[in-house]
């Protein structure tokens, strides 16, 4: 398997998988994001899910977002000490923010959550 690939195993795909991470998880934001999530005992790779609603844009605006959360995801999940399930979402006002803003945001939501597991919440 390649180094930064994102297979299918690294992600939530399931409603049931969404929901009970809502009902069973911790959550951290910032003024963009809110990232619920779960620690997982079983494996050691961690899951991401991806929530932008059609309040944020249209399409083309609602899948920039994804891939750029996907792609910091991407390159970023060596930095989580322990694995989890994760869901992140896209609150409304993310979409006056520029591309830097969104990164900064990203970045901040991540480090937020990396002290979180690794204090064991």
């Amino acid at each position: 398997m390649k180094l930064f690939a994102f297979p299918k195993n690294f992600r939530l795909r399931k409603r049931i998988e969404f929901e009970q991470l809502k009902t069973t998880g911790l959550r951290v934001h910032n003024s963009l994001f809110i990232v619920t999530y779960a620690q997982r005992f079983n494996t050691d790779a961690s899951r991401l899910g991806i929530t932008v609603t059609r309040k944020i844009g249209n399409a083309v605006a609602r899948n920039r977002i994804k891939r750029l959360i996907r792609e910091f995801f991407r390159k970023n999940k060596h930095r989580l000490t322990r694995s989890c399930d994760l869901n992140i979402i896209a609150k409304q006002r993310i979409r006056y923010h520029t591309t830097i803003e969104r990164v900064d945001a990203i970045e901040d939501i991540f480090n937020l959550l990396a002290s979180a597991l690794s204090k064991g919440y």
